[in-house]
């Protein structure tokens, strides 16, 4: 475990204190309870005084420190130093499952291009990005970020978009087609008519929607102090009229430390700490306990596509030839040369580069294909366009699947043709089976095509989805379905993912191959990209809570039998502060049962009995 240096020094105060109580207890030295006082009772008092000035807010703080100073007043010291401690702890662990600041967004800036080449009565001149203005005419070289949107007045090439809408292959760009700032130019030069200032390209707009997306119904507040006001009244009220009735002080301060909140403060922190504990084993990091609080109330998971429910790289599915193996042998030895994600994975598909044949005038054709000589053979490779500028005939090859198609032709005769696709995970069908179980309804959002979209639902069976998403299209359609009343988990990889992890009441990051910007915004990453877990996590989300609400039952029932018998003369405040310990061991010890929790039939179960009930409470509504 890493802590910060705040954290630190509380752990430190916590293990002094816990040591100081210890010592008191054997050594029956009483003033060595005082330090346990003062390390762990003088942060309770600030943030209880905090609370009331500032935010006029009871809390469980209040009647904690009541108890602390009507405890030392009677001289028990050694039950005000062990509810301190104890409540000290229960801070600790609640804080150190607390979030740190998400909203970095420094990766989303350092994209942002900063200069630009503009051309201005034949003469080209390096300007300031933000100096752009719309109608200028710029020029964009292979390799360089797009200043800012524009459409494409002369120059053909092929642009990485993945920055804005996820997809994995480059998109072809020619004559009158749109551009995007701080999407990337990969081969071909070009230039470009603006068509917005800087301050209101589409990679601005992104930046925005990560710093001010938030979700619409998420109210995660901590459960003990949904109680405390209730608590603190009923103590009060207990504790004076028990005075005015015995006019015995030790029973009004015994009712004051049995019912201090100890195991009540424990009930949320210890429950998350397990799950937590229990995620961690499968490559689940969590950021904050809310998320899992709020994962449990989900009833909607919204997928990106590229990169969660499919793996984000083109790969080879078939192979069309009457000779495949000399085609193949032809073909990587040509896409060798590339650099493009399609002929990279052409050639990891060969996998075979002894066997690779040498390549004479070798030629890139932008946004088509490529071309060489092999052997004396002229060889060509690529899309559509490419062979029919070519004169190469297709009319038996023509392909109507979403697949990526490759044609390979030799000295002008097509000797076939390879398909490439974005393929499905392997446990992606089975993750939405499972989530269908837990009554979890599915849904996709994607910047593809139709009909890549559809295919790929249509494979995991998930009949909500969503095409050619950019970013804001994604945070629309999720404030809109919070909007009615839905809890929405989403899980994505992308830069263009961030503002939607961000707004869904719960986001969940794939970690290995998600962008840093995509993990920061998330509350949940899955180090191992397995989707597969998802049902898990949303499994003990729920279990989470049930033992959270148990651990509250079982506390406020305590606390009401202790402060029956503390009005009653049969407990003193040494005895009350031993009733905190058995509360707390228990509550404790349930909660850790959460560290081995695996899903269940029973689970399953359960959740299509909750789902009944929600449909009942929502027909009545």
């Amino acid at each position: 475990m890493k802590f910060s240096k705040h954290e630190k020094i509380d752990l430190l105060a916590i293990m002094i204190s816990a040591i100081s109580l210890i010592a008191s207890f054997i050594l029956s030295i009483d003033y060595l309870s005082w330090i346990a006082v003062i390390l762990c009772g003088i942060p309770i008092f600030k943030e209880c005084a905090e609370g009331l000035i500032t935010e006029f807010d009871i809390k469980a703080d209040l009647l904690v420190s009541i108890a602390i100073v009507a405890s030392i007043i009677i001289g028990e010291v050694f039950a005000a130093g062990e509810i301190a401690t104890i409540m000290a702890i229960g801070g600790f662990l609640e804080e150190y499952t607390v979030s740190k600041t998400q909203g970095r967004i420094k990766e989303l800036v350092n994209m942002t291009p900063q200069v630009a080449v503009r051309i201005r009565n034949g003469k080209e001149e390096r300007i300031l990005a933000s100096e752009v203005q719309i109608g200028d005419i710029l020029k964009v070289l292979p390799g360089e970020s797009i200043p800012t949107d524009g459409r494409i007045i002369n120059g053909e090439t092929s642009i990485d978009q993945s920055t804005l809408t996820g997809e994995s292959i480059p998109v072809d760009k020619k004559a009158n087609d749109d551009v995007y700032s701080g999407t990337i130019n990969l081969y071909g030069s070009f230039t470009m008519e603006t068509t917005k200032v800087s301050d209101d390209s589409s990679l601005q707009k992104l930046i925005k929607l990560v710093e001010s997306s938030s979700p619409e119904n998420a109210n995660v507040v901590r459960q003990a102090d949904k109680w405390a006001t209730f608590v603190v009244a009923i103590a009060f009220t207990a504790a004076i009229l028990t005075y005015l009735y015995t006019f015995e002080i030790a029973r009004s301060v015994t009712i004051l430390v049995v019912f201090c909140p100890c195991a009540l403060v424990l009930a949320t922190p210890t429950a998350i700490m397990a799950a937590i504990g229990n995620l961690t084993k499968y490559g689940i990091l969590v950021k904050d306990g809310a998320s899992i609080e709020e994962l449990a109330r989900t009833d909607e998971l919204v997928f990106d596509k590229t990169g969660t429910l499919t793996y984000g790289t083109p790969e080879v599915v078939d192979i069309i030839s009457n000779n495949p193996k000399k085609m193949m042998r032809m073909l990587a030895s040509l896409e060798s040369k590339s650099e493009h994600p399609i002929a990279k994975a052409i050639v990891k598909y060969y996998d075979n580069a002894e066997e690779l044949l040498d390549i004479e005038d070798f030629t890139m054709h932008i946004g088509k294909g490529v071309t060489g000589i092999i052997n004396g053979s002229k060889v060509i490779a690529g899309n559509i366009n490419l062979m029919e500028s070519e004169n190469i005939d297709l009319k038996d090859y023509k392909s109507e699947s979403s697949d990526i198609t490759i044609f390979v032709a030799e000295n002008g005769r097509l000797i076939g043709n390879v398909l490439l696709a974005d393929t499905l995970r392997k446990n992606s069908k089975e993750t939405i089976r499972n989530l269908k179980k837990l009554r979890i309804k599915t849904t996709l959002l994607t910047g593809d095509n139709e009909k890549t979209a559809r295919h790929i639902a249509k494979e995991v069976k998930v009949r909500n989805v969503k095409f050619n998403c950019l970013p804001e299209d994604k945070t629309n359609y999720i404030r809109g379905e919070q909007m009615l009343g839905h809890n929405i988990a989403m899980i994505g990889d992308g830069v263009n993912d961030a503002p939607s992890l961000k707004k869904a009441n719960v986001g969940i990051a794939m970690g290995k191959i998600g962008s840093e910007i995509s993990v920061e915004a998330a509350n949940i990453t899955l180090i191992n990209d397995n989707v597969g877990d998802i049902p898990h996590l949303i499994g003990i989300a729920r279990k989470t809570v049930r033992t959270i609400n148990i651990n509250i039952a079982f506390a406020l029932t305590l606390n009401v039998v202790a402060m029956a018998l503390a009005i009653l003369g049969i407990l003193n405040p040494i005895e009350g502060a031993l009733i905190h310990n058995i509360g707390s061991v228990a509550v404790i010890t349930y909660s850790s049962t959460l560290i081995k929790y695996r899903m269940s039939k029973r689970d399953y179960k359960q959740s299509k009995k909750v789902a009944i009930s929600k449909k009942i409470n929502m027909a009545m509504n």
